[in-house]
């Protein structure tokens, strides 16, 4: 964001596998023929042949009315200018993933440099749209009490009290709030309470046990030391870019599994860099069993801090390549997402940027707790060798996703765009994985609500009718949001876990899981935030391709414990408990 930069019951069935007669055991790992089968030799044979993936445009028989606000007439600051993310999160353990979507709000007048003649009227504000089944949701925010008074920009969700009930953190500027689920809809403002105190401008956010005690800690993202009130030397239709501002400080809260949180920010390291955030993401990059933390900046080189399992990180982004784009620079990074292209149990990194976007291949070793310290040889950008930056250069990147929206057993990447202080808008970009790190720009032929222009922010993605094809939400800026439906044909199989901690955390972040069919193995982590000031469903989903079986499936908990389960059934959710009970605290 310069100048330039800121240019689901399937046929009703849900499956719980938890304890069994015969309970889950440790395992070996992996055989090497389960590991080292050629990437390209594994597309050939299992890959869904014919499939097509489709999106179609749901939103008006969705029930999903939302209109993002920036809150003014036109746009006239860096902050209106951001745009609003969303989530996908199960609020009432109704197996249906249910849609939060953030809203800005008007400035006082003092703020803004253009006349506000048209206040939006009624004032925006956050909504929570229930999902009801059969692709139907409501409007639930009334009687949820998720309306804060506050201009809003992302949102994060996580049981962070191991109730069984996923709560929220809202982020914007001047604040953030904590809500804790009250699990009966509604939610409650427990911010003081909690200790959770955040000045300035908080935008991205994540979840993560960075400790391993089972319980959930708070990274918070905070953008610039932004004063709406400065826009000297600016033309009429212009306004000061991050550059203009000074870059902040990210925030670390650690949790006492007492429904407090302790400000461990400087303790941590965490405080010690200071850039400009956009997105941010937590996952285990160099497979030495603890999360590590990446975090997008603007116009700032890109910050990777490593998990040195003693409460404290380390900044290592430019010592693996992963500060910084393809020619030293400090690009406009906005969304980072995790995940393992190439099956080999490392996770990549997608990032959406103002240019040429960045594919990022993990150079680690293959054995998760395999690494010392030193071994890790950290990223390569493959952006260009993967077919991507020839399209997406000529656009400005927001919210993605990498799903397989095919289930052919391959990655595909979706991407929306739009312009950055200006109100341009532009088609966007759906890639899909061909294998080996390569993609097929497949856009114009995915559905007409891709070819729809719009200036696109944050978007958020889930299974949301439960038929096994992940689906998509995207919020546009100062515009209607868009709901698009996963109508891909011919598609492979597929399965979705959802994850039950007990010594772990009770949502099982951090967690890593690995599917083993047909010859092939998959790997993923569960995370909470990905891409762009959002987060998707906490369902961890997997494209099977032709296989008619799960062989086996591996789940590494973050306290340590390893579950293998065999010959698991496709097409369904399956629901792992880890083994054990929580311990009372």
């Amino acid at each position: 964001m310069t100048i330039r930069s800121f240019l689901f019951w399937f046929g009703a069935v849900s499956l719980a596998v938890a304890q069994s007669a015969a309970p889950p055991t440790a395992s070996p790992p992996p055989s090497a023929s389960e590991m080292q089968q050629p990437s390209a030799a594994i597309a050939a044979s299992t890959a869904q042949q014919g499939s097509v993936i489709r999106f179609e445009d749901a939103t008006d028989g969705s029930g999903i009315h939302f209109t993002h606000s920036f809150g003014s007439a036109k746009l006239g600051s860096l902050l209106e200018g951001t745009g609003g993310g969303c989530l996908w999160f199960d609020f009432n353990n109704s197996g249906r993933p249910s849609l939060y979507v953030i809203s800005g709000r008007p400035l006082a007048d003092s703020m803004h440099p253009y006349p506000l003649k048209d206040k939006p009227n009624p004032p925006p504000h956050n909504h929570l749209y229930r999902n009801d089944g059969d692709g139907h949701f409501t409007d639930v925010t009334d009687q949820s009490g998720l309306d804060p008074e506050m201009y809003g920009i992302a949102a994060t969700a996580a049981d962070y009290d191991n109730d069984g009930y996923e709560d929220l953190l809202v982020t914007g500027f001047g604040k953030v709030v904590l809500y804790h689920n009250d699990g009966n809809g509604h939610f409650t403002d427990v911010t003081e309470k909690a200790g959770i105190k955040v000045n300035g401008w908080a935008i991205s956010s994540t979840w993560l046990d960075y400790d391993r005690d089972g319980c959930l800690d708070l990274f918070v993202g905070r953008y610039v030391k932004f004063d709406p009130t400065y826009r000297a030397f600016y033309a009429a239709d212009n306004y000061p870019g991050p550059l203009d501002y000074a870059g902040e400080t990210n925030m670390l809260f650690h949790n006492n599994c007492d429904g407090t949180f302790t400000d461990v920010t400087d303790k941590s390291g965490i405080g010690a860099s200071i850039g400009r955030t956009m997105g941010v993401t937590a996952a285990d990059f160099d497979n030495d069993g603890w999360d590590d933390i990446y975090v997008t900046n603007d116009s700032t080189q890109n910050f990777l801090f490593r998990n040195k399992h003693d409460g404290t990180f380390e900044e290592i982004a430019n010592d693996t390549g992963s500060a910084y784009g393809q020619n030293g620079e400090a690009t406009s990074s906005m969304g980072p997402v995790a995940a393992d292209f190439w099956n080999r149990g490392v996770l990549d990194l997608w990032v959406t940027d103002g240019s040429y976007n960045r594919f990022l291949r993990n150079l680690g070793a293959l054995e998760l707790g395999s690494l010392s310290a030193a071994d890790w040889k950290g990223f390569e950008d493959v952006t260009a060798e993967g077919g991507i930056s020839q399209t997406d250069a000529q656009y400005v990147s927001w919210g993605s996703g990498v799903y397989d929206f095919d289930n052919d057993g391959l990655l595909d990447i979706l991407v929306f765009h739009g312009g950055l202080i200006h109100l341009i808008q532009q088609e966007h970009t759906l890639f899909r994985g061909v294998g080996d790190g390569k993609f097929a720009d497949v856009s114009r032929q995915a559905g007409a609500v891709l070819s729809n222009r719009t200036v696109a922010r944050g978007a958020c993605f889930a299974d949301y009718d439960n038929d096994g094809k992940v689906d998509a939400y995207m919020v546009n800026l100062g515009a209607e949001g868009t709901l698009l439906h996963n109508v891909s044909t011919h598609t492979g199989h597929w399965v979705e876990i959802k994850l039950i901690g007990t010594k772990s955390n009770r949502d099982g972040i951090g967690a890593r899981i690995e599917v083993f069919a047909a010859g092939r193995r998959q790997t993923a982590e569960r995370v909470a935030s990905s891409g762009y000031l959002s987060e998707n469903e906490g369902r961890v989903h997997f494209g099977l391709g032709a296989a008619t079986v799960i062989d086996k499936l591996l789940v590494r908990w973050p306290s340590g414990a390893v579950q293998t389960l065999a010959q698991q059934p496709v097409d369904r959710v399956l629901t792992v408990q880890e083994p054990g009970e929580r311990k009372p605290r």
